[in-house]
């Protein structure tokens, strides 16, 4: 289960659409998978070693290998959900789908802001 969040998080940030984020930035994506600490320190680490990403003084710049297309790999479900990223509750759930599993529910805005989109 620890293996399969990490790498679903390295998914994620394999794909994300920006070029450059704040650390800070990245961990608040990262913190869409796990908000365990050592898993969060992990996924960064790995990061690095996999070249998915640079580090470089409180700055990490994306070595991109991939993206997400909304149209194929963003679907929506009705239902109650709460985001995974704001915890506000919703009725329609944005689900991203990534080689590794699927990630959501996000709302509208936070999905956009999860994939760098915003």
């Amino acid at each position: 289960m620890t293996e399969d969040r990490v790498e679903l998080a390295l998914d994620l940030l394999a794909t994300l659409d920006d070029e450059s984020l704040p650390l800070s930035a990245v961990v608040d994506r990262i913190e869409t998978v796990t908000t365990d600490p050592t898993l969060v320190r992990t996924v960064l680490d790995e990061a690095e070693v996999r070249g998915i990403i640079e580090r470089d003084d409180g700055h990490v710049r994306m070595q991109r290998d991939g993206f997400v297309r909304f149209e194929r790999d963003v679907v929506t479900r009705e239902g109650d959900y709460d985001c995974r990223r704001c915890g506000a509750s919703i009725s329609t759930g944005h689900f991203v789908r990534l080689d590794t599993g699927e990630l959501g529910p996000f709302g509208p805005s936070c999905v956009r802001k999860v994939l760098g989109r915003d």
